[in-house]
């Protein structure tokens, strides 16, 4: 059975509604992109602030979220993947996101502790990225979020992982997240010191995301499954499997190949990875107000308002 080194790397986004701050949460009102003045018409405001990146407090401890604007972009072993490529990266399709959120550091040591009150960390330390942690140890993580907020999050699926990876609309065309040189972007291992590290001292991507190169592999919320060339929108993996996909590469991977964009790898949903210690984590994501509810949140069991949700680790979107 095939293991990953992995560290699931944890990004929240959450939606401004006023129920949040009447569970307890104190929520800053995000800060609008271009110098531009929020629109404030009733509801429609929160539909405004789509175009913002939003800024949330859990317990004291503080999540950004970065706003993605949907586009069309060619997922898998595109040219300047070059012949580090392999198999499941191929053939190369179409793929079309709707906007959501997404989150701009790992879920860090602190929110982890500031949601679950606990660390199941190897290596410790607040602004440390969580690790140890299994698919089905996020899904706790994002069942305690929603009873703390009363917010629908969830894993990134796989494509909006790598669309936000190679800096959505925004992209350059790196070959790693943020750029052709793995030492401006990535901790592994010709300079990680065997160790993970803080979130955010490498240079963000395109989009201002950190860490999506190296540093901890991260959790997405589909089964891992073979590419298609038809072109796709939305899509959400298969509906069931042997294997989450994980995405990222980490700071012990010694083949800077796995730390590119669209390298893709897969693990049992129940691992957390002991041995080596310190590899896998989680991110949050979010739809952006007033669009439809994504379709993997009721295939993969993503966070509803009718109950907790149920969801994989890794980098948590809000759409």
């Amino acid at each position: 059975m095939k293991r990953y080194r992995l560290s699931i790397l944890l990004l929240c986004i959450f939606p401004i509604l006023m129920h949040a701050q009447k569970a307890g949460e104190h929520i800053r009102r995000p800060t609008p992109q271009n110098n531009q003045k929020p629109q404030r018409r009733g509801k429609t405001a929160n539909i405004q602030q789509k175009t913002y990146n939003k800024v949330f407090y859990v317990n004291g401890v503080s999540l950004t979220m970065i706003y993605v604007e949907g586009g069309t972009f060619q997922m898998g072993a595109t040219i300047e993947q070059e012949d580090d490529a392999v198999d499941d990266e191929k053939p190369v399709h179409s793929v079309t996101l709707s906007s959501y959120y997404i989150g701009q550091t790992e879920v860090t040591q602190a929110l982890w502790k500031a949601v679950m009150g606990n660390n199941p960390s190897h290596f410790k330390g607040d602004k440390l990225p969580v690790e140890q942690v299994s698919w089905d140890d996020c899904q706790k993580f994002i069942n305690k979020l929603y009873e703390m907020t009363g917010e629908e999050f969830r894993l990134s699926t796989e494509a909006e992982w790598e669309y936000a990876a190679r800096g959505g609309n925004k992209s350059l065309g790196y070959k790693y997240s943020g750029s052709n040189n793995i030492d401006d972007v990535a901790w592994y291992w010709d300079n990680s010191g065997e160790k993970t590290h803080e979130v955010a001292t490498k240079k963000p991507n395109e989009l201002g995301i950190y860490d999506m190169s190296g540093n901890v592999w991260e959790w997405c919320q589909d089964w891992k499954d073979d590419y298609s060339s038809i072109s796709q929108t939305n899509p959400t993996g298969a509906s069931t499997g042997s294997y989450r996909v994980v995405r990222g590469d980490g700071w012990l991977s010694n083949y800077r190949g796995i730390a590119r964009s669209s390298c893709r790898g897969g693990s049992i949903p129940t691992l957390r990875d002991d041995d080596p210690p310190g590899s896998l984590s989680l991110q949050l994501s979010e739809k952006v107000l007033g669009s439809r509810r994504s379709a993997d949140n009721h295939r993969h069991g993503g966070a509803k308002r009718s109950k907790p949700p149920q969801g994989p680790d890794g980098r948590l979107s809000f759409f």
